[in-house]
């Protein structure tokens, strides 16, 4: 997917201050049943197409208004992910800046994930 420069620039801006991970990384935290929160930030009709295991979604455009109800816990271990790793990395430099301190960004998102053929989940 090509993107418009003006975006990028804000992404890359943010993968400055973001800590990612990779999907071979978050394969191997879910077959080891790691705790830690999933958290897809793709469009809800994104999300209903398919996600990743135990995924809960918060999608990017209401992230910041309702994160603090669904995960209080400022330490929370959380991993963001999106389409390619993008918007992923704009929650995630969002929530660091609400005070989250474990936040990680997938960097390739659902897109690798697929090519991977890694497991979804469809509902």
């Amino acid at each position: 997917m090509k993107h418009a420069p003006r975006f990028l620039n804000i992404v890359n801006d943010a993968k400055k201050r973001v800590k990612e991970t990779t999907i071979d990384a978050i394969k191997q935290r879910l077959d080891n049943k790691d705790k830690f929160i999933l958290v897809d930030v793709r469009e809800e009709s994104e999300f209903a197409k398919d996600h990743l295991p135990t995924a809960i979604h918060l999608g990017k455009g209401i992230i910041e208004r309702d994160i603090e109800d669904r995960v209080p816990d400022l330490n929370a271990p959380l991993v963001l992910y999106c389409g390619g790793g993008f918007r992923s990395a704009l929650a995630a430099d969002n929530l660091q800046k609400m005070g989250y301190t474990n936040v990680l960004s997938m960097d390739g998102g659902i897109r690798e994930w697929r090519e991977k053929n890694f497991p979804l989940v469809k509902d």
